[in-house]
């Protein structure tokens, strides 16, 4: 696979960089900060690069930069911007390498125009036909930063794996690998050059939002709870460079504590509705008569439960279950109108998990999802069609995977946390899951981390509520959700 990387600024901020450009002059400060990014990520990748950087007489590389290009992976170019042998020279200079490439920095704007103090009327220069170095342009290339723009990464990813089968040079600009560029139609491509090239792994399991002003990543989903995990110096410096505030992660305290935690990090509290199995028999003992009622109830209205696996029939049962109602619990569904294909996905997703089927005269009428990780089963999901909830569906199901759970000898199991859905917590509790409290970290990356941090926006909200308040409130919640949703669908 070969990559040409055109760098045209050197700051990530595009403000920053048309000023200093303007007035050539260069700050140590986020320098090259997106090349270095991309120059790490192909020195990582195992897949065979050749990657070809052209640089400005503005942009030239740092002795960190260098130290990154190894001439066997990366070879430097030229990226012309008014006098090509002027330039020529002093790139190499700079550089300590002999130059054999180039390209030429176009400005089809009147701002680049005068940023790069070009004549107004061109929009690039000119190479003098005895120019010494080879053209870059010849060869077949795909903007990938452009085919980013408005598609999801693993739509642009199989876009660019077909364009390098056909032989193409994948081409990007490094100041867009985190931000869209409106004007141009240029998107962010780290996630699809990520993709591509199979690296990052300890950061494609992350989800990043926005609170606030900062942003802030943790684990996906559940992923936090399957296995016991102390950020790295390495993780948290990617992290940092990719524009992170604040990592956030749980200790999982019912099988292992850190030993010792940097002053540095933020904790709160938390929680997680915990099951500890010893065996079935002893569970059936602690959950009490009304539910064992109701799982002898679902026995005698001909609800049956067997563990499953991934199949069309389970992803069309579980397809139905999701789209039976836009509404559960008294508030939105999120998973209602997920397509067919998006929950086969689900289905057959890799990963160590089982599904358990609740089923009515052959037909599916409810299921759980078990994920594993690390001295603990997590249910991922639990839900029936509500209009089987006469057949107490999900206390059938319930039992079923503590009985799995016990032959299997998984010691605990999880179900979400604890405190934001009354009659979920009692469903809870009355299968003998317990509040069991946790504490939560939070890595300040970054001196807006450090800020929002000491103002608390890190917190979320329905934890900083106290839990009668929260309780009062939770029923206008469920209201304005309900709102949202039926609004969304068109109903009254």
């Amino acid at each position: 696979m070969k990559l040409r990387l055109d760098v045209d600024y050197p700051y990530p901020s595009r403000i920053k960089s048309f000023l200093y450009t303007a007035l050539n002059r260069k700050t140590r400060k986020n320098y090259l900060k997106n090349a270095k990014i991309i120059a790490k990520m192909l020195n990582e990748t195992t897949r065979k690069v050749q990657a070809y950087w052209f640089f400005t007489t503005r942009t030239e590389p740092d002795d960190e930069m260098l130290q990154l290009l190894c001439p066997e992976k990366h070879e430097i170019g030229l990226h012309v911007a008014n006098d090509p042998y002027a330039e020529m020279k002093q790139l190499e200079k700079a550089t300590g390498r002999k130059i054999r490439f180039y390209t030429i920095h176009g400005t089809a704007r009147l701002v680049a125009r005068i940023i790069w103090r070009r004549k107004i009327w061109e929009a690039k220069t000119s190479i003098p036909s005895d120019f010494p170095l080879r053209s870059l342009h010849e060869v077949p290339t795909l903007g990938l930063d452009v085919i980013c723009y408005g598609r999801p990464p693993s739509v642009a990813a199989k876009i660019a794996e077909a364009s390098v089968a056909r032989g193409d040079i994948l081409h990007v600009h490094p100041e867009w690998l985190f931000q869209s560029g409106k004007i141009n139609h240029r998107g962010p491509f780290y996630e699809t050059l990520r993709q591509i090239l199979q690296v990052d792994q300890d950061i494609a399991v992350l989800s990043v939002c926005k609170k606030g002003f900062v942003k802030m990543a943790k684990h996906i989903e559940a992923r936090e709870y399957e296995h016991d995990f102390v950020p790295t110096d390495e993780l948290t410096g990617k992290l940092r460079d990719r524009g992170i505030d604040i990592f956030t992660f749980i200790e999982r305290k019912w099988c292992n504590t850190i030993s010792d935690p940097s002053s540095s990090w933020a904790k709160t509290k938390d929680n997680v509705a915990l099951l500890q199995i010893t065996s079935y028999g002893a569970w059936w003992e602690k959950i009490g008569k009304k539910t064992r009622n109701m799982i002898r109830k679902a026995e005698k209205s001909g609800i049956k439960t067997q563990v499953i696996l991934p199949s069309k029939e389970l992803a069309e049962g579980i397809w139905k279950i999701y789209n039976e109602t836009p509404i559960r619990q008294e508030r939105a569904f999120p998973h209602y109108g997920a397509s067919l294909e998006s929950v086969k996905g689900n289905v057959f997703s890799p990963g160590e998990s089982t599904f358990i089927c609740a089923f009515f005269q052959n037909d599916i009428v409810g299921f759980i999802q078990l994920v594993y990780g690390d001295n603990i089963a997590i249910i991922s999901q639990i839900l029936s069609l509500q209009k089987f909830w006469d057949k107490a569906v999900n206390n059938a199901l319930l039992s079923k995977a503590v009985d799995f759970c016990a032959n299997r000898q998984v010691q605990w199991v999880m179900y979400g946390r604890m405190g934001n859905h009354p009659s979920l917590d009692k469903f809870k509790e009355s299968n003998s899951f317990r509040k069991f409290p946790l504490t939560r970290y939070y890595i300040p990356l970054t001196r807006k981390g450090q800020i929002a941090i000491k103002l608390g926006l890190h917190k979320e909200a329905k934890d900083v509520l106290p839990q009668r308040l929260k309780y009062w409130l939770i029923p206008a919640y469920n209201w304005a959700s309900r709102r949202r949703a039926l609004k969304v669908l068109g109903s009254p």
